[in-house]
């Protein structure tokens, strides 16, 4: 039986290989793991392979698709084959709850926010990315049609916000030069990678424009690299040690 895609992206046809991308990134998952306070128990939903699980705590990981739960590394206890929108877990089960570049996927987002508040007696910490500021990234010139896809599937933060706790921070969170978290401003300062269809496989976006026009940018692209254009316009940012971009951290408390 085909497996059907838990989200809008189908991670059982295209999220093999994910792991070996979209690792975790130790500065980004400290701000993480800071905003879960002392929680000694976590639950992870949205999983994915476990990046930014802390070690240091007892993590219940929940993750609908079966490629991406296969590549959870051994050290990583497996995850349960579960949803957002339907928990099998009691109220106030854990301590803290996270959420970590997924609930663009979740089916049902609100329904999804209210099952994290419910199981979680302490903040609920969702990290995502802020879809008024997309085009932050020099690659918006290059895809916008990119940039209008991202802005329809990512929600709002402040939707975010409403539904995870009575007091809400949110937090830009920079991202370093040599992020080895394989999303697409991962490589503000590397714009070589983005030749890479390797690379590209591992950001779920570019499933989401036509064949044509990513062929189109990725073409562009390399002209106005071969030719100078690109460092031009954009050279200053491989010395620039951080990106203040899209990426947010949303911590709810009760």
């Amino acid at each position: 039986m085909t497996a059907i895609p838990a989200g809008d992206f189908d991670y059982e046809r295209h999220g093999h290989g994910y792991a070996g991308r979209r690792r975790t990134d130790p500065r980004i998952a400290a701000h993480v793991h800071a905003a879960l306070g002392q929680a000694r128990t976590v639950v992870n939903v949205g999983a994915g392979a476990g990046s930014y699980e802390p070690p240091d705590r007892h993590v219940v990981a929940v993750e609908p698709s079966a490629a991406m739960r296969a590549q959870r590394p051994r050290h990583l206890a497996p995850a349960v084959d579960a949803a957002a929108e339907r928990l099998p877990f009691d109220d106030d089960a854990f301590d803290a709850a996270m959420a970590t570049v997924t609930v663009h996927q979740w089916g049902d987002l609100e329904r999804g926010l209210g099952e994290l508040r419910r199981v979680s007696a302490g903040p609920v910490v969702v990290l995502t990315f802020d879809r008024d500021a997309l085009d932050l990234i020099w690659l918006a010139e290059y895809v916008p049609e990119f940039v209008a896809v991202e802005r329809r599937r990512f929600p709002p933060i402040d939707l975010i916000a409403s539904h995870v706790g009575t007091r809400v921070e949110v937090l830009p969170v920079a991202i370093p030069v040599d992020c080895v978290d394989g999303f697409i401003e991962a490589y503000y300062a590397r714009p070589e990678c983005f030749l890479d269809p390797g690379v590209r496989a591992s950001q779920s976006a570019w499933g989401f424009v036509d064949d044509a026009v990513e062929a189109r940018a990725v073409e562009r692209l390399r002209h106005d690299l071969d030719s100078g254009a690109w460092d031009e316009r954009f050279g200053h940012l491989r010395e620039q040690p951080e990106f203040s971009g899209s990426l947010r951290l949303v911590v709810g408390h009760p």
